[in-house]
């Protein structure tokens, strides 16, 4: 199944996929998927109404899609989590978690237009797989109990603006993070436990229909556990709260491809979890 939110924006009412592929209204459950809706074990509480029949289905056609978690208290990013990435921005892999901010109201949905920034010349795209927490993490252990913190997978993209996040900025990343509309998230939230190896998911990016990104997240440097454990040793990571898990390579601060500007098209896909599409706009 998939946890889905439609409707216009500030105005998304949650929705369930089934296996069959029909929709059904969420409201009976919840008013929105949210850190307290998963932290009640509403996935599973979900389930059980489906295969209970009690969930009402629901005509979505034509509703837009929205962001699949409402207001993420944090959104964490890990950076340069792929060697091949690091190398093409002329960095050596990482001895331990790269992290950084981005600010809640980044998140849009996956199909809602993204706003290359004034006085922007690199924005730039990155297809990342999104850990989304349905359990506090807090001086986690072991990789099992770290997993056991995971509600959910989703596509994320983690847009950038270079020259603020490098040249101008000194170094503070999130100053090139943080720009309105810089992290379209969806389409819809997957159970982790319906992800049979997240370690081994195709990742790929477009660009004006031209590929970009080609990957696979068994090229991680730091695992999904790793991350979540390393995290859980420096903050609490909430119900609700999103890690952005890092980029393959492919990205325009290559130097292989243009950056972005008004009028593009983006496209990412994670094989399971969905595809996103976004066209580039003007703040």
């Amino acid at each position: 199944m998939e946890l889905l939110r439609l409707g216009p924006v500030g105005e998304e009412r949650p929705y369930v996929r089934a296996a069959d592929g029909t929709v059904h209204d969420l409201t009976p459950l919840t008013g929105d998927i949210d850190g307290a809706f998963l932290a009640a074990d509403g996935i599973a509480r979900t389930r059980a109404a489906l295969e209970a029949g009690e969930l009402p289905a629901a005509d979505t056609e034509g509703l837009r899609i929205g962001a699949p978690i409402a207001r993420p208290g944090a959104v964490v990013c890990i950076g340069m989590n792929y060697a091949a990435h690091a190398a093409e921005g002329g960095a050596e892999p990482p001895k331990q978690p790269i992290v950084f901010f981005k600010h809640p109201n980044t998140v849009v949905g996956p199909d809602d237009d993204v706003l290359v920034p004034r006085g922007s010349v690199k924005t730039d795209w990155e297809v990342e797989l999104a850990i989304v927490i349905g359990k506090q993490a807090r001086y986690v252990e072991t990789d099992a109990d770290a997993l056991a913190c995971v509600a959910g997978y989703t596509v994320s993209n983690d847009v950038s603006e270079r020259t603020f996040q490098i040249e101008v900025s000194g170094g503070q990343w999130s100053k090139g993070k943080c720009c309105e509309t810089f992290n379209p998230l969806g389409p819809a939230l997957v159970p982790a436990d319906e992800v049979s190896d997240v370690q081994n998911l195709r990742l790929r990016s477009w660009v004006n229909g031209e590929p970009r990104q080609d990957s696979n997240t068994a090229d991680m440097i730091f695992s999904v556990a790793a991350l979540i454990r390393d995290l859980s040793q420096y903050m609490v990571l909430s119900p609700g709260d999103i890690v952005n898990t890092g980029t393959p390579e492919g990205v325009a601060l290559s130097g292989r491809f243009p950056y972005l500007s008004p009028g593009d098209t983006m496209e990412l896909e994670i094989e399971g979890l969905g595809r996103q599409r976004q066209s580039l706009g003007k703040a």
